[in-house]
């Protein structure tokens, strides 16, 4: 086959009908009471013909798609201040098996995510698939199988994140078979056998479960099944002659699974004023990070506060000033720091320049200027012949030692850990309590609806283009008797429903980056799985308002919480700090 003879424009078809029929089942839908017993198969049909159009709908509109099928939680708009209500499939899917709307709202709900949809659907039919789209459209959905998935992300109330695993296998059989499989059968009619065969046995085992979906093995299940999918799905795409690498996306398209060491693509992260730095800048950037002599009087380097054996962390329930006195807050990694796109606890910086600028201007850090150059620094010589190197010329300011710092915690990368080896299949060396754990974390504990899997922060996959944050109540003391003061991200806006609200960390590392929280209160990862446990802080008692934790104790066994915690464990990579 040739390639101009596929024929595209089938494939975009195929999607668009299947967006038009989810927007049908929502008109049938509108018809209805919010109590009546017809809703809940209905309302399955609306999801598996959404899920089915997803991976094209989504990628032409990333922010109507989320919305769509984004969480049913207030929207702020920081452009204008206004807080919208939510609204999309997983606001409908609350009203209909939590009730407790009238029908009026209930048809108000309805007719919102409508408008959604028409927007969607009018995206596709406006614009033409080309390969590219088509191929980092399938890339995005193979991640929210992983992510969403596997976690009930998308139906947090109904837990139909199994069966959606199901069908968006089942559309990329569909879309495969209308386009690349003739050709791909010539080519390599092994690979063209395997994937199908693949492909079938996820949809077969994802299709029949109707378990409780907090025993669906979702270890076994990526490793073996959607793992394989993602490497032969990267050879389909190698060597079906349409596809061109691209920088412009969070992943690495060469990577096979998504949890290779490699698997993101660091430049979609950085600042356009700093991509693609040198390998001069970067040693420029490490060496920078351990001298003292960039804060005013010489007293602390970027290493004072993160040292590399505690994952760049330093161990302090707070940082410690200039003069040695704690900070406010809880020191964070650096390891993967860079895959995120908001940064200090209170996110109130957009990306990592400007977080090191905030620490060169804070007169309790660094204390020094960014337009004035730390003059001290070039008591060491070897610095002139680094900068000229670096940057052709020695700098007048602080900001190519910033770009150059950046550059250095930018490669602090950990994604390798024993978890990730055992999840590719590389080695078989986790222990029956670990995989629970992993089973947990993405299940029953809920861990995974905020902290997202692979990366475990809270950039929201596949678009990566937002960092999340959170009202979780986090108390005082260790004592749990009352909510902690910090506003956190309160102070950006003065938006009451921001009223301690931080970013959500990683995961990763966490068994040597303790005490936790973003005050440190809590010593023990087995602490902070107990505060979860109970729903934090409104589970404690805690009058929250706007806690966006769901508040409804896990009940989580003593077993189970040792299974979390032994599988957190397994997300130790220190290899960065060697």
């Amino acid at each position: 086959m040739k390639k101009n003879e596929i024929d595209w424009n089938n494939t975009r078809t195929y999607y668009l009908e299947h967006l038009k029929q989810a927007i049908a089942a929502l008109e049938e839908l509108k018809k209805n009471r919010p109590e009546a017993v017809e809703n809940k198969e209905l309302f399955t049909k609306i999801r598996k013909h959404f899920k089915i159009a997803e991976p094209y709908a989504s990628y032409l509109n990333p922010e109507v798609g989320h919305r769509a099928n984004g969480p049913a939680l207030p929207v702020f708009r920081e452009d204008n201040g206004r807080v919208l209500p939510p609204i999309g499939l997983q606001k409908i899917e609350e009203s209909i098996y939590e009730q407790g709307v009238t029908s009026q709202e209930f048809e108000k709900e309805i007719q919102n995510t409508l408008g959604l949809l028409v927007v969607l659907q009018e995206n596709i039919e406006s614009r033409e698939l080309t390969p590219s789209r088509f191929f980092v459209a399938i890339q995005q959905q193979l991640m929210r199988v992983i992510s969403f998935s596997m976690a009930n992300f998308d139906t947090p109330v109904s837990a139909q994140g199994i069966k959606d695993a199901a069908w968006s296998f089942s559309s990329l059989k569909k879309v495969y078979n209308m386009t690349l499989q003739p050709e791909i059968a010539i080519k390599n009619k092994a690979l063209d056998k395997d994937f199908i065969n693949q492909l079938d046995k996820a949809i077969e085992i994802a299709a029949s479960y109707n378990g409780e979906n907090n025993d669906f093995d979702r270890y076994a299940y990526i490793r073996d099944h959607v793992n394989p999918i993602c490497r032969n799905w990267k050879k389909i795409r190698d060597i079906s002659g349409y596809w061109q690498d691209t920088k412009d996306y969070p992943f690495n398209f060469e990577a096979e699974t998504f949890f290779e060491p490699d698997a993101f693509n660091l430049t979609y992260f950085t600042p356009a004023v700093n991509r693609n730095p040198s390998e001069e800048q970067i040693e420029l950037g490490k060496k920078l990070f351990y001298d003292p002599n960039l804060s005013e009087g010489g007293k602390v380097s970027c290493a004072s506060c993160h040292l590399p054996s505690k994952a760049y962390q330093d161990g302090l329930q707070t940082a410690l000033d200039n003069t040695g006195k704690p900070l406010q807050r809880n020191t964070p990694g650096l390891i993967n720091a860079a895959y995120q796109q908001s940064f200090f606890w209170d996110g109130r910086s957009q990306d990592l320049l400007g977080q090191i600028n905030q620490v060169f201007t804070n007169d309790r850090e660094f204390n020094s200027q960014v337009h004035q150059f730390s003059n001290q620094v070039l008591e060491d010589t070897t610095y002139l012949k680094m900068f000229r190197h670096a940057f052709g010329r020695v700098p007048r300011t602080n900001k190519e030692l910033i770009k150059a710092i950046s550059s250095y915690v930018g490669t602090l990368k950990g994604m390798d850990s024993k978890f990730d080896k055992n999840i590719r299949g590389d080695l078989a060396t986790m222990t029956q309590q670990e995989i629970d754990g992993f089973n947990l974390f993405m299940g029953k504990a809920l861990c995974a609806t905020c902290h997202f899997l692979p990366l475990t922060n809270g950039t929201v996959p596949p678009f990566f283009s937002e960092s999340e944050k959170e009202v979780i109540g986090v108390p005082e003391t260790a004592k749990n008797k009352e909510w902690d003061n910090d506003p956190g991200f309160y102070v950006m806006y003065k938006e009451p429903t921001h009223w301690g609200m931080f970013k959500t960390p990683t995961v990763r590392n966490i068994a040597v980056t303790s005490p936790y929280m973003h005050n440190g209160v809590y010593n023990t990862l087995e602490e902070v799985v107990e505060f979860y446990s109970e729903g934090g802080g409104a589970g404690m008692g805690f009058d929250i308002p706007h806690q966006t934790l769901p508040f409804d104790a896990l009940n989580l066994s003593s077993k189970e919480q040792k299974a979390l915690v032994a599988y957190m464990k397994t997300l130790t990579d220190l290899t960065a700090a060697q």
